[in-house]
């Protein structure tokens, strides 16, 4: 069986495999183990959906999955309440973390509604191959996570009070045969609010060196400036560029739109925004008005944009290194100008060897978004 260096070698994980078994963790049965779900008591009786979900205490960590390996993760389905009246920010505030064979250093460090698509700390439908957002908050990751040892999978709370239930499933396989050169899963956060030089780029990825696929970008812009946000152009620089060796011609582009995602519906009228879904890429999130309906503290929100691409047909293979940048340049229909937006963005990547240097998640006054 050919090992798993990025999703494209999906199809092989599809088929019977002997001694490959599949198992599922949820709050009713913790351990994922056999003939064990499905026994919690309700007041309906014995096996009658007795425990659906689990409560985050402010400031607590839940463990989700806890796995002695050889196994793939296959499907994490996840849904939180948005907001409590403690605040609004849960899905900020509400961190993943996934440690992959024992490696003190987590692999995954995402705020929660960030690694499925949804940021701002607000839901969104999302429609794609890799993560999908159903109706109303289900947040669905469909990129296979192998590991040769261990899996460990929490969430920590930086909510100001008690996240009443989490509902999760984690359905996996057990006994793969991975090969030496398997890629593990990592996803690491990063905000550029506005601190940005004029000139500078946003730092999506740096610090990973080894082998592996870049697999995937989510990005939430919150414009600071008037005109057009998205002139700037997504960079890899890879195995020791000083130049990018892909670089794009800017960010609607790069998330397979044109044109600042409007639509000239008629002749001479205002153009039309599209929003929309598709298997790799979109352009799925445009707030203009704060969601929160903490009332009478609700206002209009900076106009906010949640975009993503998924390299999973085309996958960006380093051998050495790796390095993304986004570029913050505008266009006022005149000429291209330097801006300084809040920018944030969540980089996937399969690491095949070597590794990648820590990022320190920032504190959660820091996630707050705009």
């Amino acid at each position: 069986m050919r090992s798993m260096n990025s999703p494209t070698d999906l199809p092989a994980y599809v088929l019977y495999r002997p001694g490959v078994v599949s198992r599922a963790i949820t709050a009713e049965n913790p351990d994922g183990a056999p003939n064990a779900g499905g026994t919690a008591a309700s007041p309906l009786g014995p096996g009658r959906k007795g425990r659906a979900f689990l409560p985050l205490a402010a400031g607590g960590t839940l463990t989700l999955a806890d796995i002695d390996g050889p196994g793939v993760i296959r499907h994490i389905w996840i849904t939180v309440p948005d907001q409590t009246p403690d605040g609004p920010y849960v899905l900020r505030d509400l961190v993943l973390t996934v440690h992959w064979d024992h490696d003190p250093q987590p692999a995954i460090q995402v705020p929660l509604g960030d690694f499925f698509g949804n940021g701002f700390a607000t839901r969104a439908a999302l429609t794609s191959a890799a993560m999908v957002v159903a109706p109303s908050g289900g947040m669905n990751c469909y990129l296979p996570m192998p590991f040769r040892r261990h899996a460990t999978i929490t969430i920590t709370s930086d909510h100001p009070g008690e996240v009443p239930c989490v509902f999760f499933q984690i359905d996996y396989t057990l006994g793969d045969d991975l090969g030496d050169d398997v890629g593990l899963l990592h996803a690491q956060w990063r905000r550029t609010n506005a601190t940005n030089d004029a000139g500078d780029d946003h730092v999506v990825l740096d610090g990973v060196s080894g082998t592996g696929s870049y697999v995937g970008t989510f990005i939430a812009l919150t414009a600071l400036e008037r005109f057009w946000y998205g002139e700037g152009e997504m960079k890899f620089y890879l195995d020791g560029d000083d130049l990018p060796t892909i670089c794009g011609t800017g960010l609607e582009d790069y998330v397979g739109g044109a044109w600042g995602f409007q639509d000239q519906l008629v002749a001479d009228s205002a153009p039309r925004v599209i929003n929309f879904n598709s298997p790799y890429a979109g352009y799925h999130q445009r707030l203009l008005d704060d969601l929160t309906h903490y009332a009478p503290y609700a206002t209009p929100m900076p106009p906010s944009h949640g975009m993503y691409r998924w390299h999973l047909p085309d996958p960006i293979l380093f051998h050495r290194d790796i390095r993304v940048t986004l570029q913050q340049i505008g266009h006022d229909g005149h000429q291209l100008f330097e801006r300084h937006d809040d920018v944030s963005t969540v980089a996937y990547w399969y690491q095949s060897s070597g590794q990648a240097r820590p990022h320190a998640l920032l504190p959660p006054a820091a996630r707050r978004p705009r």
